[in-house]
């Protein structure tokens, strides 16, 4: 967001990180720590703030405690999501990184992705393989309520994805499907992954990325028709699961005669054997 970068890990904690790009080399400074001091100082004195996370162990809401598994940024970049193996997802002001809301026992297992609609809707994903859709319950306020739950996976879900137009959601399970929804409906399913889906990314309304335990990454393109999806291209060359994904439209166009005019994508896939690999994806216009 801007000239900030957000992290979240194992600690249990979410890191602020600040981009100088004024130096060469690009320095990264951590400026603030989620929950904040602040946060957790205005909490503590309070019985009212604290939750019960074990059987013998309180807490202040404002904190995970478990892994935090995924981030999101509102569209307009003024809140922060965190989704967490503690199956808790919460909210967080990026103008001074205050707790606004954390939404408890949310699923029934660990939280593994969590993704938010321009229209403020919120996606999460879970090992209990549900995915719920959360609301605000009126303008204005920052509590969100269930809105629907979609129960189709047959085991964990790890990864979701929106369309850009955010008409249709994508769902990667361990079960090494990918569901295409569309109004809260089954529009069909991506098979071809040979172990589970680890995570998704989306490149236009048309073109989908999908990155396995089986070490490949998919790029899937939509036909004509809503549920036709067919397989593009498989990317080989990662020696351990593919862990996460992120794709662009590349500068770079192939337009000198209209039988070669396409679209260039740069797509970029991290895997748990160390390696970022960076693939460019050409699609033509016929195939549009």
């Amino acid at each position: 967001m801007g000239d900030k970068l957000f992290s979240a890990h194992q600690d249990h904690r979410i890191r602020v990180w600040k981009i100088d790009n004024e130096t060469p080399n690009r320095n990264y400074k951590c400026i603030a720590t989620l929950p904040t001091i602040n946060d957790r100082c205005m909490k503590l004195f309070w019985t009212r703030n604290y939750v019960q996370v074990r059987r013998h162990k309180k807490c202040t809401w404002v904190h995970h405690v478990d892994t935090v598994s995924a981030l999101a940024l509102s569209k307009d970049g003024s809140l922060l999501y965190s989704a967490s193996w503690d199956r808790t997802f919460k909210i967080w002001r990026s103008s001074d990184f205050k707790c606004l809301e954390s939404v408890w026992n949310a699923h029934d297992d660990a939280i593994n992705s969590i993704v938010v609609s321009n229209n403020g809707h919120v996606y999460t994903g879970s090992a209990d393989k549900k995915i719920k859709i959360w609301t605000k319950q009126q303008e204005g306020s920052n509590k969100h309520t269930l809105l629907t739950t979609l129960e189709k996976h047959k085991s964990a879900v790890n990864a979701l994805a929106l369309s850009t137009d955010g008409c249709v959601l994508y769902s990667g399970a361990c079960d090494r499907s990918i569901i295409v929804w569309e109004k809260l409906q089954v529009l069909g399913a991506l098979r071809g992954h040979k172990k589970s889906i680890l995570c998704l990314a989306v490149v236009s309304n048309d073109l989908l990325c999908s990155g396995s335990a089986d070490k490949t990454v998919r790029i899937w393109k939509r036909g004509f028709g809503k549920s036709c999806y067919s397989c593009l291209a498989v990317f080989e060359g990662h020696n351990g699961p593919v862990k996460c994904l992120t794709a662009t439209l590349d500068s770079q166009k192939y337009d000198d005669d209209d039988s070669c005019s396409g679209n260039s994508y740069m797509i970029y896939s991290g895997s748990l054997d160390c390696d970022v690999k960076v693939w460019k994806l050409w699609v033509p216009n016929y195939l549009s």
